[in-house]
């Protein structure tokens, strides 16, 4: 069965999208079947990975209020490899909309569930913002990845995101836990982002992400080009970096497969 991960974060530019999409790109290079599904509105998710989020014929829209089966809404040719849902500004009437509807928190984890086993991984990338957009995410998703910048006021909205993700957990996904800490947009010669890095060693252990995302102008050009940056320049830190973290992945996961069984929320 494919395992489903969250990536999150409720403070804004963090580098949230851009890991959704080069991390996807990246785990399709290895010949993993992938599925990104964008919940954000702004849609740049659906635009980074080569798809336009104005012409696209369904949407997220239509797979959690419509209720229209996952290879009706899913678009099979982006840039990166792997499967899309795709989301444009429609998205933000489904929040609205599921306001009114029963069990409206378990609607991804219903239309996910027949087409788990389709896949090796589901990325969700989810708004800046806890919404029912979110809620729907954490309750479909084994885990949540969050990626985060190594800054002073980081470190408390990490700490008001983990319980979130804890309240959560106990509301709609008793099972949900922390898949990792990415530090994102890193830049080892700021004093600040290696203390902070040092702290978030500190608190969260084994969580934190040996692999880091550097500052990279390829990493912040490869968008406009709607692709991601392996394929706009493999050559670059910002390539490397994401196909490093996608090899740390799956060797946590081979690791957990064969150790006990998968642990309940923790930071440690």
């Amino acid at each position: 069965m494919g395992k489903v991960i969250a990536i999150a974060n409720q403070k804004g530019g963090v580098g949230k999208t851009t890991t959704a999409v080069n991390l996807a790109a990246s785990m399709a290079a290895t010949k993993r079947k992938v599925l990104l599904i964008d919940l954000d509105p702004q849609g740049n998710a659906t635009m980074g990975s080569g798809v336009d989020k104005y012409e696209v014929p369904a949407s997220a829209y239509e797979l959690l209020v419509d209720e229209k089966p996952l290879d009706q809404v899913v678009v099979k040719e982006t840039s990166g490899g792997y499967h899309l849902v795709a989301a444009n500004s429609d998205v933000t009437a489904a929040e609205v909309r599921l306001m009114d509807v029963f069990a409206r928190e378990l609607r991804l984890r219903n239309a996910l569930k027949p087409w788990r086993n389709s896949y090796d991984f589901v990325f969700i990338d989810c708004p800046p913002s806890l919404n029912m957009l979110t809620v729907n995410a954490m309750a479909a998703a084994d885990s949540v990845l969050v990626p985060m910048q190594c800054e002073y006021y980081a470190l408390e909205g990490l700490t008001a995101l983990m319980d979130t993700i804890r309240q959560l957990a106990a509301v709609v996904n008793a099972d949900l836990k922390i898949e990792g800490i990415l530090r994102t947009m890193y830049d080892p010669r700021n004093r600040l982002a290696n203390d902070v890095s040092e702290q978030l060693k500190q608190h969260f252990s084994d969580k934190v992400y040996r692999t880091v995302i550097p500052r990279n102008i390829r990493l912040a050009e490869a968008p406009s080009f709607g692709s991601p940056v392996m394929y706009y320049d493999k050559s670059s830190t910002g390539a490397k970096a994401y196909l490093a973290l996608a090899g740390e992945l799956l060797r946590r996961a081979d690791s957990n497969t064969s150790q006990q069984p998968k642990s309940t929320l923790t930071e440690s």
